[in-house]
């Protein structure tokens, strides 16, 4: 019997799965996964060292890196900055740790890091 090709949910899991791994791997230690606030997701939420790094994972089977980058867009920016926010009000340890948003992208086999992504410039 033929393997069913995953749903978006379950491949959005597996790619947040797959970039924990690889950022753990690299010396990064998970704080949370999934943090939800009212305007939105942020897939990871991750220390790097004494840098408090917010993750955004894009999965695409058959696209480009790039094309995985460019999905989040100036819109989902802000609601990941928003809801970086609410995470620290909810994390009042964290508030005064440097922060930056970062971009696992997945393309295939390849994964790419992205640092410093982009800037949080409505703190």
């Amino acid at each position: 019997m033929a393997d069913k090709p995953l749903n978006t949910y379950a491949k959005g899991v597996l790619g947040e799965w797959t970039a924990e791994k690889y950022l753990c791997e690299n010396g990064m230690v998970c704080l949370e996964r999934r943090y939800r606030s009212p305007y939105g997701e942020i897939d990871l939420v991750m220390l790097d060292h004494d840098v408090l790094a917010f993750v955004e994972v894009k999965a695409r089977l058959m696209a480009t890196i790039q094309s995985a980058q460019l999905a989040v867009t100036p819109s989902k920016q802000r609601k990941i900055i928003r809801t970086a926010l609410c995470y620290l009000g909810d994390h009042p340890e964290h508030a005064q740790r440097m922060m930056r948003f970062d971009i696992v992208s997945i393309a295939g086999d390849c994964i790419h890091h992205l640092p410093d992504a982009f800037q949080g410039s409505g703190w």
